[in-house]
């Protein structure tokens, strides 16, 4: 039975002819790959490891001071932030209060001195003064009568004492003709004040009217307007209208005189000189430098704030620079009395390599700077010059453009892997 069954089994037994043939090069294809794809990887994922794990610096460019011909690279003091002001500015407001009948300018309008900017309604003014002109005629009229009448009292003080001497008049007529005259006379007298008075009132009248009119005090520009017509003004100002400070209407800069309004620490007063040569940058054109010359140091301090207000005129603004631009001041060292100042004509003086002080440090009695390019720093020993606040300039060993380690880290080698802080 056993042997049958298995001859049985046996025999259900078949080759699949269509079965795909086995491949065991696949699995050794596959392992090779993955070892390739490892030994490509690791290189990079170790520097990556290397990367992550390099100490994490700042760093910062070396920069070339370049001067135009003619120009200057003089050594700078100190920097101070400000704003640009007018030396001559005017918040122009009214003598008298009243509303506004007429307003002639609006923000950017050029203005000569005398201009009328705007006029306070004045009809009441205007009936004052005909009043004023209708009386001096009145006077004046009443004046003419009372001169003839003068006269003419005069006249018969003559004929009376022409009579008295013949004998034909009294002499209580005669002092009657002598008294009519002296009030003539007196008369005449009073006419004049009242004409003289009249004439006073009258240009009384004429001034109240002038103080209708609101004048430019000086050739500038209006860079804020603060009344429309109709509003109600006053020299003490408007009650709920707060932004008019002290009746001020308008408020006019002359653009020809502007200048950096600044602050210098009483630490760095002493560093100042009259008429020191400075450059000024407008937060709105950095790219753009200014001329600029120290006009006045403010005779006191701010004991609160320990600083001294400084102004700086700006040699050559032009019409980009306008008042309360926010600007940076860079005080130089004044020109030496015995250097000649230089031509239109003289060549640029060399440029010059700055660096920050904090990219310096000292190895060996050497000056020394770290140069990182592509993730590695390289030791650089560099000859020092002149310091210029907080930049030093470099006579070699750098060149403009090159990225430096700011307060570099103890034991850093050639070659060392560094991490950008921030990358």
């Amino acid at each position: 039975m056993h042997s049958d069954s298995s001859a049985g089994d046996l025999s259900r037994l078949r080759i699949d002819r269509g079965a795909a043939p086995r491949r065991p090069w696949l699995l050794w294809f596959v392992l090779a790959a993955l070892v390739a794809g490892g030994v490509a990887v690791y290189p990079r994922a170790m520097a990556y490891v290397a990367q992550r794990q390099a100490p994490e610096v700042e760093i910062a460019h070396a920069t070339q001071v370049v001067a135009s011909p003619g120009g200057s690279t003089a050594l700078p003091v100190m920097v101070a932030t400000g704003y640009v002001v007018a030396r001559h500015s005017s918040d122009v407001g009214v003598k008298m209060g009243g509303r506004l009948g007429r307003v002639r300018f609006e923000e950017g309008t050029r203005v000569r001195a005398g201009d009328v900017l705007a006029e306070i309604e004045h009809a009441d003014i205007d009936a004052q003064v005909d009043t004023s002109r209708r009386a001096i005629v009145e006077a004046e009229t009443l004046r003419a009568q009372a001169i003839a009448a003068r006269d003419e009292d005069a006249r018969n003080v003559d004929r009376q004492r022409a009579l008295a001497k013949d004998g034909i008049t009294t002499t209580a007529m005669l002092t009657a003709a002598e008294s009519a005259a002296a009030v003539s006379a007196a008369r005449v007298t009073s006419t004049d004040a009242a004409i003289e008075s009249a004439r006073a009132r009258l240009r009384y009248a004429l001034e109240t009217l002038e103080n209708t009119n609101v004048r430019a005090p000086f050739n500038g520009v209006v860079v804020k307007k603060r009344a429309e017509v109709g509003e109600t003004v006053s020299p003490f100002g408007v009650q709920g209208q707060a932004s008019r400070e002290g009746g001020a209407i308008a408020t006019i800069a002359d653009l020809a005189e502007l200048e950096v309004q600044t602050e210098v620490s009483e630490n760095n007063v002493a560093k100042l000189r009259p008429a020191m040569p400075a450059e000024v940058k407008l937060q709105a054109y950095q790219d753009r430098v200014f001329k600029g010359r120290l006009r006045q140091v403010f005779p006191s301090a701010d004991r609160a704030k320990s600083i001294v207000e400084v102004r700086v005129s700006i040699l050559n603004a032009d019409a980009t620079v306008k008042p309360e631009m926010t600007a940076s001041v860079t005080f130089q060292e004044p020109r030496a009395e015995h250097d000649a100042a230089p031509s239109a004509s003289a060549p640029a003086p060399p440029p010059i390599v700055l660096v920050p002080k904090r990219t310096v440090a000292e190895q060996g009695g050497q000056q020394i700077v770290w140069v990182a390019n592509g993730g590695a720093v390289k030791r650089r020993v560099v000859t020092l010059g002149p310091e210029r606040i907080d930049q030093v300039e470099v006579k070699s060993g750098v060149a403009p453009g090159e990225t430096l380690i700011l307060n570099p880290p103890a034991g850093l080698t050639d070659g060392a892997v560094v991490r950008v802080k921030g990358t």
